[in-house]
């Protein structure tokens, strides 16, 4: 695989986590592509992570690094 949708990573991401307990308040994860950030949308608030020149994977290792996961 050349190119790597990160959204779509983060969409299928987002429905996995939203099925263990301590994520099931996840709203959304929006990756913005000009600043290479994932905003991680909860009901009560959020926090946005670096993911500069990550892969799909190591993006995913950051995004659930920044979760406590």
């Amino acid at each position: 695989m050349e190119n790597e949708n990160k959204q779509d990573i983060l969409d299928a991401l987002t429905f996995c986590l939203r099925k263990t307990r301590s994520q099931h308040d996840l709203k959304e994860l929006i990756y913005d592509s000009e600043k290479e950030t994932v905003t991680i949308v909860y009901s009560g608030g959020g926090t946005t992570v670096n993911v500069a020149m990550d892969s799909g994977i190591a993006m995913i290792r950051d995004v659930l690094r920044s979760m406590g996961g």
